[in-house]
């Protein structure tokens, strides 16, 4: 019998069913992402569809849409981006990581035609990767194309073209090498490393201006392949260690006849950059043409170079009129008042500098200038926004930075503009303490439409589309009751005010705020809340601040009538709060409230403070029941306290579980507060606890498994046999779970361990599905493991890339809230910038419109490719006197008429161009572009068949000898340009059965604005040079034959002379 009843034992898991839960059962997932990413250091935005992206350290991208549309999308490797830029309007995002990987991202769906394959931006999947051999120091995107530039650190610039059909990255065979384009090596290290390349306005096609570190400026003519006009070659002579170097450039006017260079000593320099007339407007331009200039026309007096700080990044926007403005950022990690500031651009910049000084509590790594106008009305609004060093946003009115600099050139006295820090819409407070309901009973059905036109109504989350943000945004929705929320969200914060959020779909909608301290006093209290208990069913609504202030809120019924406007959102207002509240009582215990347990039969209400004491209170009075020292050896704060009823020793007893701060516990009998036994219990090496809860042994998830959330007061809590109860306890070394009944005896017996070694847990919770519990863990490095109930096995575990806490001793969710419902789906808020949804449970969506949330790519919004290629519309009349008077000493001179370039004959034209080899010797040689002089192979374009003309004596004998010996390679040479010739021969026969397929693509090609005919039209400029080339050779035969004859007759004649002079000698 004995041995029966041990095996029964030990074949009975305490704490869990006879199954369990699986590891198929849960799926560790960031469900989605709300706000700013920390670790932010790159923008990148799309114009057109007014999309903005924001790369990370980590590797993460997350982009901005329309109507508050938000997606992230994450990489596999933990790489930070390099440089970041759209191709706009096609959905298509190019991203270069810091170990020279090229990323192509599809926005928006993008469908396989061969393969049937479909890239979503919900799979965050990359559509390709390209990998380049060199480092990237220059990239740049060829607007309304899918060619692209490439500059790395030796100089010489490659040329990528996106395909589409499958998505991937071709190099094209046109190459910039740096001995063509820069020409002799400088004595600056790394020198001809190429850091800005530039299409040059309105002809983009035609023209590319290209910076060198050592601050050479070319002008390079794409057509001719070669460089047409040059600067900055005099300014940077190198000095010593204290040489200066090229670190940003952009573009100073819409016509690309300016440019603005920032240098790594402060200077920053306006260069004048040549200017080819339109030929269609009479000017000839000369194909020769080359031209330098070894001065710039204006230096900007800044205070950077005072200070030594590099300039980082230059801005330029144009407007109309004299508001044009260039933005300049300092590179410097010491605070300075010049790090950043807004220059004032017009004729009258020579005779003062209007300029704006921002001043930023911290350094900034970017900048962009975003655009957004109303549907309701034509108003446009622009904001000025910038990355801090700590992963911020700040954001600006570019607007009232306009008029600022406006009204100072008018010697008026203008207000300064306002900053507007980007942050989640949590008002001025930050969040100290909150709680996640998702299974609400009361909840009444509603349709996914109802929230995305809720969410489209709401004020965006970049200020780009909305007023400044204000507390007014929290009051922008009618509370309808708790019955139309499905996912409710309560925050606590540090002034002392509870919000209460719709979550229902992933955005933070506010609907309901309670700032009061009692009936009377319905300001806020100023101090910050600790702990928070909502019970839906009763209706009660409990907080515990920093001073021990307990305030007990009851709702009204109406709050859970199907009522859809009876109140307005506000409790700031006694009328407001009438509604919503009907009483608020208040009781103060002992330090910090840090947790709250309501025992369900006898409306008890359990306080433990971080000063060690429990309070027990009698919810109804209420008064103070009893107040009990919990003395522990190292850390006397209680951070959880556990209502239960049990049999012990054949009596019903009610037992309160007390966890403090070192791990350490023990149980209380609740109607009195005398310790049930005479130790406590706690490991031997404590560490910090984070979470208690008791198990019940008869199912997994238990009758207390609803806790604070779904609690019914009316029903008691009645456990027949109390040895099925277990109690678990997790702190940030390890998990362990005990026997309730030893517990209360103060024996120290452990059923199950878990030690974390690999790193420091920082939360803990428990979830539960219709049959068993599970146990979630996340830890300071962005882990989240799954455990089963009781044994503590692992499930499953995953990394979440940014879900990173702080270490510190003190509390290591200092800057950050953790919650989690029943159902295992948790939120986290990091500071007041980036909140995480996440899911613990497979298959287990509680967020309704979640697909439209993520869509920031709309296909409504794509503009035809005819309708893009018109490029910045820029008035003559408007721009005389855009740098007019800049030169010191110069006269005004008239604007050169602009070229009239079509986008979409001149991307047909480059398709072509860039498809053959310009430098055939640098071709395929991309590792290594400089080769030895005896390596030169002859090249047949360079043979003139002309006649020369008139020589010197003695130039045609070397010539002819020249050519004699050059006879072998000609031969070799029109050998293999015949067997090429036959060979495309071949190929064209088998073309023709192929037409119908050609069609398709040709229709795809028609889409996207490429040449339909671009390949044919290659091969037929192959042909045509092999034409071209064998009749050069058949020339070079002829007149070789021609020599060799001559030659011979001269041999002859020779042979004849010598032989008659010998015979005059001999006679």
């Amino acid at each position: 019998m004995f041995v029966k009843k041990l095996v029964e034992k030990a074949s009975k898991k305490p704490g869990g069913s006879l199954d369990g839960l699986k590891s198929q059962d849960v799926d560790p997932r960031l469900v989605f992402h709300y706000g700013i990413p920390g670790g932010s250091i790159l923008f990148a935005y799309d114009s057109i569809q007014k999309i903005l992206a924001i790369a990370t350290r980590d590797g993460r991208i997350k982009l901005f849409g329309k109507d508050n549309t938000q997606a992230l999308l994450e990489s596999n490797e933990t790489v930070p981006s390099k440089f970041l830029q759209f191709i706009e309007n096609q959905g298509i995002l190019l991203n270069v990581t810091a170990e020279n990987h090229i990323e192509a991202i599809l926005i928006g769906n993008y469908q396989d035609t061969d393969n049937g394959n479909v890239w979503d931006i919900d799979k965050k999947l990359l559509s390709h990767v390209h990998v380049f051999k060199e480092e990237i120091t220059s990239f740049m995107v060829m607007q309304r194309s899918f060619f692209m530039y490439l500059g790395d650190s030796s100089g010489n610039i490659s040329v990528l073209k996106l395909e589409q059909e499958p998505c991937h990255m071709v190099q094209m065979k046109y190459t910039i090498p740096s001995t063509a384009s820069h020409g002799n090596p400088t004595e600056v290290a790394g020198g001809t490393a190429v850091m800005h390349i530039l299409p040059q306005p309105t002809a983009e096609s035609k023209r590319v201006l290209i910076i060198f570190r050592d601050g050479l400026i070319v002008l390079w003519d794409i057509r001719e392949s070669k460089v047409i006009f040059k600067t900055g070659v005099n300014m940077l002579q190198p000095l010593s260690h204290d040489t200066k170097t090229v670190t940003s450039a952009c573009w100073a006017c819409p016509f690309g006849g300016k440019v603005v260079v920032g240098y790594s000593n402060g200077d920053v320099f306006i260069w004048n950059v040549l200017h080819i007339p339109d030929p269609s407007n009479g000017a000839a331009a000369d194909k020769d043409l080359y031209s330098s200039q070894s001065a710039p026309i204006y230096k900007l007096n800044l205070g950077y170079k005072l200070e030594k700080i590099p300039i980082a990044s230059l801005k330029w926007a144009y407007a109309d009129g004299k508001a044009t403005r260039l933005y300049v950022m300092g590179g410097s990690d010491i605070q300075s008042t010049n790090l950043l500031q807004v220059i004032l651009l017009n004729e009258q910049t020579e005779s003062r500098t209007i300029k704006l000084g921002i001043h930023l509590p911290e350094p900034c790594v970017d900048m962009v200038i975003v655009s957004s106008s109303s549907e309701q009305s034509k108003h446009k609004q622009d904001s000025f926004l910038l990355l801090g060093k700590s992963g911020c946003m700040y954001a600006y009115d570019d607007y009232v930075i306009e008029k600022y600099l406006l009204q100072c050139q008018s010697r008026s006295s203008p207000s300064l503009p306002k900053e507007i820090m980007v942050k989640l819409p949590f008002s001025d407070s930050s969040i100290t303490i909150a709680k996640f309901i998702t299974e609400n009973p009361n909840f009444l059905n509603s349709s996914d439409e109802d929230y995305v036109s809720l969410a489209k109504s709401i004020p965006p989350f970049l200020p780009s589309e909305a007023k400044p943000k204000d507390e007014t945004r929290l009051n922008s929705t009618n509370f309808g009751g708790f019955a139309k929320i499905k996912n409710l969200y309560i925050t606590g914060h540090s002034n002392g005010a509870i919000y209460f959020w719709d979550l229902s779909c992933p955005f933070l909608l506010p609907i309901l705020s309670l700032k009061q301290q009692s009936e009377d006093d319905l300001s806020l209290s100023g101090i910050a809340l600790t702990a928070l208990y909502f019970d839906g069913h009763s209706r009660y609504l409990i907080s515990g601040d920093q001073n021990g202030m307990v305030r007990i809120f009851k709702f009204k019924t109406e709050a859970y009538a199907t009522a859809t406007s009876f109140m307005p959102l506000q409790g700031s207002t006694k009328k407001g709060s009438n509604h919503i509240i009907q009483s608020v009582k208040l009781i103060k215990v002992n330090g910090s409230v840090l947790s709250i347990d309501i025992s369900r039969g006898s409306r008890h209400l359990a306080i433990g403070s971080d000063q060690g004491y429990v309070s027990l209170i009698d919810m109804e009075s209420p008064s103070l029941l009893y107040q009990k020292l919990i003395e522990s050896e190292l850390s006397t704060g209680v951070i959880s306290v556990w209502f239960e009823t049990c049999i012990l020793h054949g009596f019903e007893k009610n037992i309160l579980a007390v966890a403090t701060k070192d791990s350490s516990i023990l149980a209380l009998d609740s109607d009195t507060g005398n310790t049930l036994s005479t130790s406590m219990i706690h490991p031997k090496k404590p560490s910090k606890a984070l979470f208690m809860q008791i198990l019940d042994g008869h199912d997994a998830f238990g009758k207390r498994s609803y806790t604070s959330e779904n609690l019914d007061l009316n029903k008691g809590n009645y456990i027949e046999d109390s040895k099925q109860l277990s109690l678990l306890l997790c702190s940030e070394k390890a998990a362990y779970v005990y026997s309730l009944t030893h517990v209360i005896q103060g024996i120290k017996k452990v059923h199950y361990k878990k030690k974390f070694n690999s790193s420091c847990c920082c939360w803990a919770s428990t979830f539960y599905t219709p049959s068993d519990a599970g146990l979630v863990l996340i830890f300071t490095n962005g882990k989240i493991e799954i455990r089963s109930l009781p044994e503590l096995s692992l499930l499953k575990e995953t990394s979440i890339k940014g879900l990173a806490f702080s270490t510190s001793k003190s509390n290591s969710l200092s800057n950050s809230s953790v919650c989690s419902s029943r159902d295992g789906e948790i939120i986290v808020v990091n500071g007041d910038q980036e909140m995480f949804a996440l899911s613990s449970l497979l298959q287990n969506e509680i967020y309704r419109p979640l697909d439209s949330a993520r869509q920031v790519y709309r296909k409504d919004l794509v503009v035809s490719q005819e309708g893009l290629i018109s490029g910045p519309l820029v008035h003559k009349e408007k721009k005389k006197g855009i740098f007019s008077s800049v030169i010191k000493g110069s006269k005004t001179k008239h604007v050169p008429d602009m070229e009239a370039e079509d986008a979409k004959e001149s991307i047909e034209e480059l398709s072509s161009i860039f498809s053959v080899a310009n430098f055939p010797l640098y071709a395929g040689k991309g590792d290594n572009l400089d080769m030895d002089e005896e390596e030169v192979e002859l090249d047949i374009d360079d043979i003139d068949l002309e006649d020369p003309g008139e020589k010197p004596k003695g130039q045609n004998m070397m010539a002819a000898l020249n050519k004699q010996k050059l006879t072998s390679k000609f031969q070799a040479l029109k050998g293999k340009l015949k067997h090429v010739k036959l060979k495309n021969e071949k190929s064209s026969t088998k073309e023709e059965p192929q037409d119908e397929k050609a069609g398709a693509v040709d229709q795809i090609k028609k889409k996207y604005g490429f040449p339909i005919s671009g390949e044919s039209s290659v091969i037929k400029m192959a042909e045509s040079k092999l034409n071209e080339n064998l009749k050069k050779l058949q020339g070079i035969n002829i007149k070789t034959t021609e020599m060799q004859d001559t030659a011979k007759s001269f041999s002859f004649m020779a042979k004849q002379v010598l032989r008659a002079e010998q015979d005059k000698q001999s006679s």
